[in-house]
């Protein structure tokens, strides 16, 4: 697909006023042409974080339910990709996004159908071998039977893996800050094992050095602007940071930094303890919610 038909594909939904609520959002897509759906689906995936508005986000969790509401067209959808996309990171989310959630909500009902269709159709099969059951599900010997797992796996080494590893220890909170916005930045399609090198870091931070971790969110407020980065920073680690052993460093901050103070608005504390829960609603006031 060409970058032109990707922006046509993105301008159809971003001007459609049928996907503002979710049922409006079933009846547009549901109407729409297979080929163009499927398009529209590998368009999402590269869509990066920073290109996300609200009809995207509403077009994807069409995407995310479609395997439990519609499995029938949900199958045809991930046929019509595999047959129209040649980008394979493209393709494995197809399996991480759909295909995983639909063997396990309809698998039974399925699978003969797959199988018949993987027989004359080795991308299918490659497909299948990304594909990961417990030995006691029923379909699981009839998918190892038939699934490329070599090739699957071949294929997820090559596009998990970065050119230029991130070694977040040996990095500033400055290196850190523009490496953790390029990493969430990142379309799903474009995630590799960097973005869970930064996952695992941020984890290591706010168990050993929780201070640390709330000088690299404010290294990261000062670069970022994006309201869905700061979303994500706010919901991530800034939530995770919360306590009753940061909350002293958290009130100092936030009296005399007014966008840190916003973005505590974006943190979830409902389940607080009381103390803890009186003194961020002293801080977030009336912008909560």
């Amino acid at each position: 697909m060409d970058s032109i038909e990707e922006a046509r594909l993105l301008a159809v939904v971003a001007a459609a006023p049928e996907l503002s609520t979710p049922d409006e959002t079933d009846v547009f897509l549901d109407a729409m042409p297979l080929a163009e759906l499927a398009s529209l689906w590998c368009v999402l995936q590269r869509l990066s974080r920073r290109d996300q508005i609200a009809r995207t986000g509403a077009a994807k969790d069409y995407f995310d339910h479609l395997p439990h509401q519609n499995p029938v067209r949900a199958l045809d959808l991930a046929l019509e990709v595999l047959r129209l996309e040649t980008d394979k990171p493209t393709l494995m989310l197809l399996n991480d996004k759909f295909m995983l959630a639909l063997l396990y909500a309809h698998g039974d009902e399925l699978i003969d159908r797959i199988m018949v269709e993987a027989k004359d159709d080795a991308r299918l099969r490659w497909l299948l071998g990304g594909i990961h059951f417990g030995p006691d599900e029923p379909i699981n010997e009839r998918i190892a039977a038939i699934a490329d797992v070599d090739g699957w796996r071949a294929d997820e080494r090559v596009c998990c893996t970065p050119p230029h590893p991130l070694d977040c220890y040996s990095m500033s909170i400055p290196e850190l800050a523009r490496a953790w916005i390029e990493q969430y930045s990142k379309s799903d399609r474009d995630r590799d094992d960097n973005f869970f090198a930064m996952m695992d870091y941020q984890r290591d931070l706010r168990e050993q050095d929780p201070d640390k971790a709330i000088d690299l969110i404010l290294e990261i407020l000062s670069m970022e602007t994006n309201r869905t980065l700061l979303s994500l920073l706010a919901a991530g680690p800034l939530e995770d940071v919360v306590s009753m052993e940061t909350i002293d460093r958290i009130e100092q901050v936030a009296r005399s930094n007014q966008r840190f103070r916003d973005l505590l608005g974006g943190v979830w504390y409902f389940r607080a303890g009381v103390e803890l829960k009186a003194r961020l609603d002293s801080l977030v006031g009336p912008q909560r919610g």
